[in-house]
């Protein structure tokens, strides 16, 4: 047998056991191991080709705003790489090249990422919401040798310092005369009178796949590099969670550009043959993703908290008529998310953890209870540790680790096969999230006696009041309990008393107003709520800043009070326990 033969076979005899497990979640996590793929695996090639093989199954299904469909079955895709591939060898792209690309949920994406894989060249993802100063800074960073990019935002790159080749894709003869920064760019669409042989394999297993920059919520974005096994042999711990089968149609409401798009647009749905479905919609309309998971059958979706929340403020009507699977993603689940759509659809929605760093992580799978606001445990091949940050002890509680070797001391993989082999550039990081035998996370949990882990806070984020330990988290998942809360972030302000208090920023529903009555409202929810150490005594009508992923900034509302501390000043577009005199009778 050829090493391709056996390689695919390693790859597909592990798949298939964990798909035979699915709905036994304690037999999946206790059988199943890693396979050895050799030193040459390529998912394109291995993997995605032998699925691809004579397969006239939809694989990609894309719906636009304007009614157009886009389908392409594996077969297409398969050919239409091999196309890709071999045109982009012809203009001087090679394994190690490092390629931007920033482009929107359309069929070229797809095609490229394939492309890429099976020539070696390195893959890094960008948000097209990002601004010429941000790319500045992407493409210095991540030594960038080409940049694919549509229309409206090729003309970002005019100016933009750096040895990069554009490659304009869905640029027509006439655009490219009109925008003179674009007239060395290459046209994407001349790859379509490229040869469809297939492409030679040339790459190692460890070789570097794709590049990520983490979402920055605290300090500068870092890039986290993955490699051909990291990401797509790695994302078996994604399948497993999502509960995608053969046959399913899959959708997942994430852009473009960052991690969580490759995790349930890409590897977890294709490992398993399944269809991949995107709403390609300018702006989020409840009613009509409802509609669209019903038209088209969807069997499993993911959409992060915020689209959650989203869902259960709108009309949610019947239950879409195909879906079995729904998961959340991104940030923390709260726990009257889950119970609202349980009521409506009779689903549970289960939530799941993971980083740019790694695939998934912890979830919640098909087929077993769920703790609500609790992550789950930890996925097939995971092995969590919970370290206490203070005294570097085990614990129930701590931060979540990923122990980088075997805690026997035994044979097996000198690291996590789902965990990235460092941050690009920038060694210091990777030694600093890499000390002590474990991969640190950043964020901190607890485990219950059935060793379901709660996410409690990040590190950065968790604050003191009067000597009790305050976790975000906790307070947020309360006010999203109220109807005047569409959003909250919690932090702490400094107290020269208490050492800290806790304040909410709040962003309201449409129909609520900005008002002393709301505050009010809000304040005495929170106090009838909370146990007196984590009781909201601050509440502020705030747009919440994010990073272009979505994630809450906290670290800018810190920034915010401490200032405001230190001048001794009081924010005057806040409210205060001390305004309600009344507020202790409520």
């Amino acid at each position: 047998m050829s090493e391709t033969g056996r390689v695919s076979d390693s790859f597909f005899a592990a798949r298939d056991h964990l798909l035979r497990l699915s709905g036994e979640p304690e037999r999946a996590r206790s059988e199943f191991r890693w396979p050895d793929v050799g030193d040459h695996f390529n998912w394109a090639h291995d993997v995605f080709d032998r699925i691809a093989a004579d397969n006239d199954t939809t694989a990609l299904w894309i719906a636009e705003e304007t009614g157009n469909e886009h389908k392409r079955s594996f077969r297409e895709l398969k050919r239409r790489s091999d196309q890709v591939a071999n045109w982009l060898r012809g203009i001087g792209a090679k394994r190690g090249d490092i390629a931007m690309l920033m482009l929107g949920n359309h069929v070229e994406l797809w095609e490229i990422m394939l492309a890429a894989m099976k020539l070696g060249v390195v893959i890094l993802p960008t948000s097209v919401v990002l601004g010429p100063q941000e790319l500045v800074d992407r493409v210095e960073r991540g030594n960038v040798r080409w940049v694919f990019a549509g229309p409206e935002d090729a003309v970002k790159f005019a100016g933009i310092p750096g040895d990069f080749r554009g490659v304009g894709v869905r640029l027509d003869e006439g655009t490219m005369d009109q925008r003179a920064a674009l007239y060395d760019w290459a046209r994407f669409e001349e790859s379509r009178s490229a040869s469809v042989a297939p492409v030679e394999k040339e790459t190692s297993s460890g070789d570097p796949a794709l590049l990520y920059f983490t979402s920055g919520t605290t300090k500068l974005p870092k890039i986290a590099v993955h490699s051909h096994t990291s990401y797509p042999l790695g994302h078996f711990t994604t399948m497993s969670w999502l509960g995608v089968r053969p046959g399913d149609v899959h959708s997942v409401i994430s852009a473009p550009g960052w991690a969580k798009h490759a995790w349930s647009s890409f590897f977890g749905p294709w490992n398993v043959g399944a269809t991949v479905y995107v709403a390609n919609y300018a702006k989020f309309k409840a009613e009509r993703i409802i509609a669209e998971l019903d038209r088209v059958g969807v069997t499993s979706f993911c959409a992060p908290p915020t689209v959650w929340r989203m869902l259960i403020q709108s009309e949610l009507g019947a239950k879409p008529s195909a879906l079995r699977e729904i998961v959340s993603a991104g940030e923390p689940l709260n726990p009257e998310v889950i119970s609202r759509i349980e009521d409506a659809w009779g689903l549970v929605l289960r939530d799941g953890y993971g980083q740019t760093e790694t695939t998934a992580t912890i979830g919640n799978m098909p087929g077993e209870p769920v703790v609500p606001g609790a992550m789950g445990r930890p996925l097939p091949g995971v092995d969590i540790v919970l370290i206490d940050p203070m005294t570097g002890e085990e614990g129930d509680e701590g931060e979540a680790c990923l122990r980088l070797a075997p805690e026997d001391g035994g044979t097996g993989a000198a690291r996590p096969v789902n965990l990235m082999t460092g941050y690009y550039g920038n060694p210091e990081a990777t030694a600093e999230a890499m000390t002590g035998g474990f991969y640190h996370t950043g964020d901190v949990a607890h485990r219950d006696e059935n060793g379901s882990l709660t996410f409690v806070g990040r590190t950065d984020d968790i604050f003191k009041a009067s000597d009790f330990k305050v976790s975000p988290f906790e307070v947020e998942s309360v006010l999203l309990e109220h109807d005047f809360v569409a959003e909250a972030a919690v932090v702490g302000c400094p107290d020269d008393t208490r050492l800290n208090v806790t304040k909410a920023y709040v962003s309201l529903p449409q129909h609520v107003a900005a008002s002393e009555e709301t505050a009010r409202e809000i304040l005495v929810h929170a106090r009838k709520a909370l146990p007196a150490y984590m009781r909201v005594r601050r509440v502020e009508f705030f747009e919440l800043p994010k990073t272009t992923s979505g994630k809450i900034r906290r670290v800018e509302l810190r920034t915010r009070e401490e200032a405001a501390h230190s001048a001794g000043e009081r924010i005057t577009s806040e409210w205060r326990e001390e305004d309600f005199p009344d507020l202790k009778d409520a």
